[in-house]
């Protein structure tokens, strides 16, 4: 997301001396309630578990139901063909502003957002190579992925204000920043993102920190140890891999297992290179805007409550809250949808017409086959091609018979974060400074990590 698209005044100063009146209590408690109901309140609806903007995603969806494919199809279209404009002929109404940053993009997101397009069209309209228009290719990331991110980064968009811009933040920040920089060596803030992550979408998360470091509130090296250990899926997503492979009735021990190798992860990768290696530097154009570190004479409490009504108060307009909402949705469908759809497309290709992922296994048979680890050379490939999509690896062990090896391989996919179809793309299109070889040490990282903790938990709950 760019800076022009969601800037936001900063906190400023120390809320030592900010008076806690009733007008500034309800300025922060207000938004506030409203952004923690849709993103961090869990709902049980029939047999999933979702968030206030997941519902309201659901909605959207189920109104707007099979045009949803079309409409991508439209939105990637224009997306192409304006960057294209503006890249060859410079309008008057691009120029010096915001729709100018968003269509004015280098080369290589320009031919991104053209095969992106010509992806959506040829699986539309089931023209072209089958590889590109098969279901289980251009079909998952047209017709399964494209109308999920519409709906849900829609009302993400216009309702993550609520959640970061009133004071939220600042107040769980600094109740919590002693044990994150001890822990983690991060901001107290970032226990946000992981909440967000858990109830909402790993996808929220990664939106938080990358409007988080783009406003100033995380440095360069924060918010990639951040984006890339705290954007956890979701415990509704957690369910819908559980069901589809089979291993419903172990998910108290699935999810246990994959939180403890997550938070196992987040204290150690982020102090190897090369996340360790990220400068303390800000994002230059507007530098550190964060103020937590001295409560003064007051008490913790009373001190981050303080921070937070100094935030709310400066919080933006109404006006001006719409007007970024709308120009993030803009970002999100015209520069993020056409990303996440070429990169997903080309992933999924990979994985499933060549045997690229088998061939780079095949150092795994051996480890997986030490750990006792029953069909090591059928689940192999799964501990590698979640890389390209986090809902492959229970694809391919689908059919594996051991539901050792199956618990084993649902937990390392849900661990291993980095996935080209979806969070590689958006991590790949923000600000935030990662590049593509850096997201494959830090997804081989993770897997080193996380797999030896799952399989010794898997050997004690399940076998």
């Amino acid at each position: 997301m760019s800076a022009s698209l969601d800037s936001t005044a900063p906190s400023g100063g120390t809320p030592d001396n900010a008076r806690l009146t009733p007008r500034g209590l309800f300025k922060f408690l207000i938004p506030s309630l409203i952004g923690i109901g849709m993103f961090l309140v869990p709902f049980s609806t029939g047999d999933t578990i979702n968030i206030g903007m997941g519902l309201l995603a659901d909605g959207l969806k189920a109104l707007l139901g099979d045009t949803l494919p079309a409409i991508a199809v439209a939105v990637l279209c224009a997306s192409a063909v304006l960057t294209l404009l503006v890249k060859c002929a410079n309008p008057r109404w691009a120029r010096e502003n915001a729709w100018g940053e968003l269509f004015n993009v280098e080369p290589l997101w320009m031919a991104m957002r053209l095969l992106g397009a010509a992806f959506a069209v040829m699986t539309y309209f089931q023209i072209g190579p089958e590889f590109v228009t098969a279901s289980f290719t251009g079909g998952v990331m047209l017709n399964d992925l494209a109308p999920v991110l519409l709906t849900f980064f829609f009302f993400a968009a216009i309702l993550l204000p609520f959640l970061v811009d009133f004071g939220f933040m600042e107040f769980i920040g600094s109740l919590v920043r002693t044990p994150f920089r001890k822990i983690f060596g991060l901001p107290g803030r970032s226990a946000i993102d992981a909440t967000a992550s858990w109830m909402g979408s790993g996808t929220v998360g990664v939106l938080i920190t990358t409007q988080q470091y783009e406003q100033g509130y995380y440095n360069r090296r924060e918010a990639s140890a951040i984006a890339t250990n705290f954007s956890i899926v979701s415990i509704a997503f957690a369910l819908l891999v559980t069901n589809f492979i089979g291993i419903n009735h172990l998910f108290v021990p699935f999810y246990l297992t994959v939180v403890v190798a997550g938070l196992v992860a987040a204290v150690i990768v982020p102090r190897l290179p090369p996340l360790s290696r990220k400068p303390d530097t800000y994002y230059e154009p507007v530098g550190c805007r964060l103020a937590e570190e001295r409560t003064g004479t007051k008490g913790l409490f009373r001190y981050s409550l303080g921070m937070a009504v100094d935030r709310a108060d400066k919080a933006p307009g109404p006006r001006q809250l719409l007007r970024h909402a709308l120009l993030n949705v803009a970002d999100i469908f015209f520069g993020l949808l056409p990303l996440v759809i070429a990169i997903g497309t080309v992933a999924l290709i990979l994985a499933e017409f060549t045997p690229l992922f088998t061939w780079l296994s095949y150092p795994m048979v051996p480890v997986l086959e030490w750990m006792r680890i029953p069909e090591a050379t059928a689940a192999a490939p799964a501990t590698l091609v979640g890389f390209a999509d986090m809902f492959l690896p229970a694809v391919l062990a689908s059919d594996i018979e051991s539901e050792l090896t199956r618990f084993v391989i649902a937990c390392l996919s849900l661990t291993q974060l980095i996935y080209m179809s979806e969070i590689g793309a958006l991590l790949l299109k923000s600000k935030i400074p990662l590049k593509l070889w850096e997201l494959v040490v830090i997804f081989l990282l993770r897997t080193a990590i996380t797999l030896p903790i799952i399989v010794v938990m898997g050997h004690w709950l399940v076998a």
